[in-house]
């Protein structure tokens, strides 16, 4: 490309423009030529289409946290003095809470439009003679009551089951067993001998001995399972269940008068996933 021409230094009138030409078109070469990139505006950059910003990433993550946070917090309450770790669903809560040595307060919640809702309430709650302790430092035989929030996942007793009850329920028959037998496959299950997998046959001093739940026809007149220990951890223990007063503290279940579990076995339903929540 040729040099642009200028004017002759004397022609005032003419010298402006002609510059102003040369300006332009000296540009255009240089643009041409790759002399460089034209500098940067004073603009902020933006991020390339289908990116998140940093900002904006910070922005999302704190959210995401304080939902998460939020969603935690929604999922455990305090109920009756208990603190309970609720399941997705969970409608309805039996608290227990120890007062003093094996004296409970045990409690029937409901969840509403307005909030969670007291339904029954029996002062006279029981709980395990060695009381209560952690569910993961619990032993077989020691009479304790696991603290914790727990699925209440089928009924079982000597009573036959009533139209109108919603949670699963076995009536018990000849033997059945609930096995506490450390060497079988069916560790913390409810299981007729008949079907075997369990030494049901050893004496009641043995540390193995299983649950003839028959021999109980008082306290499992009606009784609902604990789901304690579902992973069958072995010597931690098996069969806690929440069922009718004996006549003193119970093994290591929860039990209550008969009348609140007769009220309970009314109320109770799958599909409210309920759980109950031991504390005090």
């Amino acid at each position: 490309m040729s040099t642009p021409r200028t004017s002759h230094p004397g022609h005032r009138s003419g010298t402006g423009r002609s510059t102003g030409r040369a300006v332009v078109l000296l540009a255009l070469v240089l643009g041409l030529l790759g002399a460089g990139p034209v500098a940067p505006t004073s603009a902020a950059p933006t991020a390339p289409s289908g990116t998140v910003a940093a900002t904006d990433l910070a922005a999302t993550d704190l959210a995401a946290a304080g939902t998460l946070t939020s969603a935690r917090k929604n999922r455990t309450v305090r109920l009756g003095g208990v603190r309970v770790r609720l399941r997705r669903g969970t409608t309805q809560v039996i608290t227990v809470n120890r007062r003093s040595g094996i004296h409970a307060t045990v409690a029937f919640w409901r969840r509403t439009d307005d909030g969670w809702q007291r339904r029954m309430k029996a002062r006279d709650g029981r709980i395990g003679y060695g009381g209560l302790v952690g569910p993961t430092k619990r032993e077989q035989g020691t009479g304790t009551t696991p603290v914790g929030t727990y699925r209440l996942p089928f009924a079982f007793g000597t009573r036959k089951e009533r139209d109108n009850w919603q949670l699963d329920y076995r009536r018990i028959k000849a033997g059945d067993y609930w096995v506490q037998d450390n060497e079988s496959d069916y560790y913390n299950e409810y299981r007729n001998k008949r079907r075997g997998g369990f030494r049901w046959w050893l004496s009641c001093s043995d540390p193995d001995c299983s649950e003839r739940l028959a021999d109980y026809p008082t306290e499992y007149e009606y009784a609902v399972v604990v789901n304690y220990n579902a992973g069958k951890v072995r010597h931690r223990g098996a069969g806690i269940f929440l069922h009718v007063n004996g006549d003193g503290a119970t093994a290591g279940c929860v039990s209550a008068p008969r009348w609140f579990l007769r009220g309970a076995l009314a109320r109770l339903d799958d599909r409210g996933t309920p759980v109950i929540a031991i504390g005090g």
